[in-house]
Formats: C-alpha cells, sequence, structure tokens
C-alpha cells in the first residue's frame, strides 16, 4: 500500500467515490488501549467524524453514510447508551452553524421514532435548519439496522396499496430513497462484517477494511482508502 505522500504526490488520478459510507468500529477499543473511560473513546471519535466530513468536502464526496448507532446498540450498558444520544445532542447543538456555512445537508436516518423525545426534537430543529443546503449530504444512521430498513419498507408497500413492485420503486420506500447508492464503504476497528449496515444498498458497493480504530482514522487513511478504490475495475456483473 501506498503511504499517503506517495498518493498526493504521484500523478495518480484518484477516482472519488460519489457516495462514501463509513462503519465507524473500535472507540471502545481505543478507550481501552489508552487506558481511559469508554466514553473518551466516543468523544475522540467524534473528533475523527468532523476531520472526515471536513475532507469529504474538500474531495468533492457528494454523499457520506456514517453508521453512528445501530438497534442492536441498545444492548450495551444504560449509561453508555445514554452517553452516545448526549453526544447525538451535543453534536447537532453546536455542529449546526458550521453544517450550514459548509452547505452541508444533514439526515438522519433510522428508526428515529424510538429515540427519546428531546432527541427526536434536536433531530427534526437540525435537519430542518439545513434542508435547503445543497453541498455534501450527510447521512447519520442512527437507531438503524438493515434488516430493519428493509422490513420499514416492506410495510409502507402494504400500506400503500401498490400491487407489484421491482428494485427500481423499491428504493422509493428505503431511508436512503433520495440518494445514490455507496460506491465506497469503509469499516474501520480490524472486523470483517457489515454489521447489518446497508443490506440492500451495498449490493455493488466496494469494500474496504483497515485495522486502524475509528479515533485514529486520520484524513490519510481516508485516502489510503480511496487510492485503493481507484485501483478497481467496476463491472457490475458484466464484463
Amino acid at each position: 500500500m501506498k503511504s499517503y505522500a506517495e498518493i498526493n504526490n504521484s500523478s495518480y488520478d484518484l477516482a472519488v467515490p460519489n457516495h462514501i459510507a463509513i462503519i465507524m468500529d473500535g472507540n471502545g477499543r481505543w478507550a481501552l488501549r489508552n487506558d481511559v473511560n469508554r466514553t473518551q473513546g466516543h468523544i475522540k471519535g467524534i473528533e475523527t467524524l468532523k476531520n472526515v466530513i471536513t475532507e469529504c468536502t474538500k474531495m468533492g464526496v457528494k454523499v457520506l453514510t456514517l453508521f453512528a448507532f445501530s438497534t442492536e446498540n441498545w444492548k450495551r450498558p444504560k449509561e453508555e447508551v445514554e452517553f452516545l444520544l448526549y453526544l447525538l445532542i451535543y453534536y447537532l447543538k453546536n455542529e449546526v452553524s458550521e453544517l450550514n456555512e459548509n452547505n452541508i445537508k444533514l439526515n438522519i436516518v433510522g428508526r428515529i421514532n424510538e429515540l427519546p423525545d428531546n432527541v427526536i426534537d434536536e433531530i427534526h430543529k437540525t435537519t430542518n435548519s439545513t434542508k435547503d443546503n445543497n453541498g455534501l449530504t450527510l447521512n447519520i444512521a442512527v437507531n438503524y439496522g438493515g434488516r430493519a430498513e428493509i422490513i420499514d419498507a416492506v410495510n409502507k408497500i402494504i400500506d400503500s396499496k401498490i400491487e407489484k413492485i421491482d428494485e427500481t420503486n423499491f428504493k422509493d420506500f428505503l431511508y436512503f430513497s433520495d440518494v445514490s447508492y455507496p460506491d465506497l464503504i469503509i469499516r474501520t476497528g480490524g472486523e470483517f462484517r457489515i454489521s447489518n449496515f446497508l443490506l440492500w444498498e451495498m449490493a455493488y458497493s466496494e469494500l474496504y477494511f483497515t485495522n486502524v480504530l475509528w479515533p485514529d482514522f486520520t484524513k490519510e487513511d481516508l485516502y489510503k482508502a480511496i487510492y485503493n478504490y481507484s485501483l478497481r475495475e467496476r463491472r457490475y456483473g458484466g464484463l
């Protein structure tokens, strides 16, 4: 693998993905390795999130989707779940001005109605404030599960009384109905699984796994992932 300096100084034209999705894994293990509380790992993870958003904006990425809190994460200790939701509110309140300054449209996707009322209120405030921005679309998946998304889509179809469905109009009922499918999915933290993320949308996505824990993920690591993506030939089942 080339270093960041080699990539940056080469004449190789990076094929920047239109849509990047990231499974942000490793906050807890980062905290353990650094002998700090797990909450410190999540706080450091927010710093990484902000840096990645900045770099994607600079590179011209159109859509960035981040897996923040899954439908399975409710099984974690109550104190940790409460802190993660507090961090979400803190981020929304404190970053809305910067999102607007950088023309970033924010979407929160998942089973939002199952979140606490104060979280739902802040989500509505921030997403409404940024809805007319037309730069980077930032999707943050909260209380999200790929299977849950498909089940919710099927129930919407049943309620709509549509008699026949195909792949094209099925997309209209997904959480991500108005954005392109992800070109590149990155997972940090050294695990080699999808963890119920974007199960429908990732059918032809390129996958990139790195051992770097999310709090340690830098712009250099992002560029390495995109460089690796640039070397691949995407055939979508053809020749």
